[in-house]
């Protein structure tokens, strides 16, 4: 990846990189008002993906984490309860932006 700047070290560009990710997932975390369909239609990725992508990144350095593991951590609680408490049925409309969109797999 390119750095922000050149005179900023791997290290720093890492640690700062790290404190978006952070932020990313804490903003998702207290809008649950925002449907993962609404994300994937605007943005082509939602909290599913960034869940799997954190586990490919544990993956690809050994580091054992579970699929369930690595959603609690996107979700702040197990995925299920996300579900059952923030989770709305998609509408028509988002449901037909979604197939228009045809987005890669989910999660890639």
């Amino acid at each position: 990846m390119d750095r922000i700047k050149p005179e900023i070290d791997a290290q720093t560009q890492t640690e700062l990189e790290a404190a978006v990710f952070r932020r990313l997932v804490s903003h998702l975390r207290n809008r649950t008002d925002v449907q993962n369909i609404d994300l994937m239609n605007l943005a082509g990725f939602c909290r599913n993906c960034l869940s799997n992508w954190l586990k490919d990144a544990a993956d690809g350095r050994g580091i054992a984490l579970s699929k369930d593991e690595s959603r609690e951590h996107v979700y702040g609680m197990p995925y299920e309860t996300w579900k059952a408490t923030h989770q709305t049925e998609a509408s028509p409309a988002q449901q037909a932006a979604f197939a228009k969109a045809a987005p890669e797999p989910h999660g890639s």
